[in-house]
């Protein structure tokens, strides 16, 4: 094994031979050698590398990879390292401004901060690192894209803010990190096996003093991107808000640990010690997070659909048989490239393409001017080209950083604030009505399959069970708007505690009493 805090099984390019990396490997901090995280179909590859602690062997050490890197791309393109340290917040800024935002939202009255309660919210810096996060990312897909570069993301230990930045570029270059499925395969790839220290940073030990709140900061960048482009991700803001809660339940082997070898070599001693055979297992197996069904009922999951999500294919029936429209399906991949750090409002100046002293990257040359276009640089130009279309909800998603576009997650960070919550009000209103539009669609495209009798395509649900949870129709159908409905719905309540206001969930009913959290299914037999 080179690296306790490295997944047992990694990709590096294949230049590289296996006595290299285990030379190389003590040079790093963490022993972490370069990981490859995703590739796109030009060739460009993302990269993930911790620093090299080896002054004497740094420009040797860092040139070999580069080269590496090099050859593994069809174009032998150059590679572009971005040195996430000196770029973006570190963990403990994110944590003061966790701390503050906390206070603002959650421990101070309304009423004695309404007045200033905007410049209180700008004070705590929560947002600006949200756009930053973003703004760099954006960067870093426009030379992945355009500039058909490798790009390398260099931080100290390379386990914290380079899996914040190689999840989101992923989630704006590849639509399959859009889905469920690919969400959550991100997640595991990225944070879980890749070493990001959820036993720290979460402190669910108590005693630790590097906590940061680093993977909340990566689902609200997620959740800016869902608001701006609605109909591009598969998962609702629910489920955003369930899998942060999903972190701070210490019952989970997905988020328990720093890394996977960590929880191996912690729960066999574990076993040892209470005299629990393990047979060929690898340490004591945990429940995952993403086994929903140990939290949810089936009904309470349907809230994790986004009803304004349209997929890669839309299934109709034509004469009698289904046929389905399929966009044009672009397959991606990725590796390694960096970009300059500063993107104002989604543009960079020119001095800012420039590559740091000692830097190994070439000068970024900007794009040749067309005829009729300013002298404007590479990158601003393919901002303004990107937004002056209409988004392709099945390609890149660029972010937009403007101040009326970058929000507070509402549902997130007010669902516990009786004062903030708005009866029949906010966002799930509209969640509402979509839901129950796709139901009817659902509903309709059923009856009429069973009409010309063709039969219901295999990743179709059952005919009588609905994938909204909202539904037009059947026993238990939402015809107006529900009375018990608010814009922290479905986890505040809106009055008496008893009343069908809650969507619980059977591991909360566990922790915290029947009487207050019933599952939706429970209240609907009990009505």
């Amino acid at each position: 094994m080179i690296s306790t805090c490295l997944p047992e099984y990694f990709v590096v390019p294949s230049s590289l031979a296996d006595q290299d990396l285990k030379i190389f490997s003590h040079s790093f901090v963490g022993r972490r050698m370069p990981l490859w995280c995703w590739s796109h179909n030009n060739g460009s590859a993302l990269v993930r590398m911790a620093l090299i602690k080896d002054a004497l062997q740094q420009r040797k050490i860092d040139q070999r990879i580069c080269n590496a890197i090099t050859k593994s791309h069809p174009q032998r393109s150059d590679v572009y390292k971005s040195d996430l340290d000196k770029t973006l917040p570190n963990i403990q800024e994110v944590q003061a401004a966790f701390v503050k935002l906390k206070q603002l939202c959650v421990n101070e009255p309304f009423e004695e901060t309404e007045e200033k309660w905007l410049s209180s919210l700008e004070s705590t810096r929560w947002l600006e690192y949200v756009r930053t996060f973003l703004k760099h990312s954006a960067e870093l897909v426009y030379i992945l894209e355009r500039k058909h570069l490798s790009v390398i993301l260099q931080e100290e230990e390379g386990r914290d803010l380079s899996c914040f930045v190689a999840s989101l570029i992923q989630v704006m270059l590849d639509p399959y990190f859009r889905t469920v499925t690919g969400f959550q395969s991100l997640i595991q790839k990225e944070w879980v096996m890749a070493g990001y220290q959820f036993l720290d940073r979460c402190n669910h030990l108590k005693r630790s003093e590097k906590e940061s709140p680093l993977f909340l900061l990566f689902l609200d960048a997620t959740w800016q991107l869902l608001e701006q482009y609605p109909a591009a991700f598969e998962f609702s803001e629910t489920y955003l808000a369930v899998l942060y809660d999903s972190t701070r339940i210490s019952l989970f082997g997905t988020f328990l640990f720093n890394c996977p070898h960590q929880r191996v070599k912690q729960s066999t001693e574990f076993a040892i010690s209470k005299n629990i055979q393990l047979g060929d297992e690898k340490g004591l197996k945990f429940p995952s997070v993403w086994d929903w069904s140990l939290q949810f009922t089936a009904k309470d999951c349907t809230l994790f659909h986004n009803p304004l999500y349209i997929g890669k294919s839309s299934p109709c029936i034509h004469n009698g048989s289904v046929k389905s429209f399929k966009r044009t399906k672009k397959s991606y991949s990725s590796t390694l490239r960096g970009l300059p750090s500063s993107l104002r409002n989604g543009v960079i100046s020119d001095q800012e393409l420039l590559p740091r002293r000692n830097s190994l990257v070439l000068k970024l040359k900007p794009e040749p001017p067309q005829q009729g276009e300013s002298q404007s640089s590479g990158l601003e130009q393919y901002f303004r080209d990107w937004f002056s279309k209409p988004a392709d909800l099945h390609g890149v998603l660029l972010p937009r950083l403007s101040g009326i576009h970058i929000k507070l997650w509402k549902l997130c960070y007010f669902r516990w604030v009786p004062e903030a919550q708005i009866s029949s009000g906010g966002s799930i209103t509209a969640f509402h009505k979509a839901s129950v539009l796709v139901d009817e669609v659902d509903t309709l495209s059923r009856m009429l399959r069973q009409h010309r009798r063709v039969p219901l395509p295999a990743c179709s649900s059952e005919p009588d069970q609905s994938r909204m949870y909202f539904q037009a129709s059947g026993p238990h159908a939402t015809l107006g708007t529900p009375d018990f409905l608010s814009s922290s719905f479905p986890f505040s309540p809106l009055g008496n505690l008893c009343r069908r206001s809650i969507s619980g969930t059977p591991l909360s009913k566990f922790l915290s009493g029947a009487k207050i959290w019933l599952s939706t299914e429970t209240l609907a037999n009990e009505d």
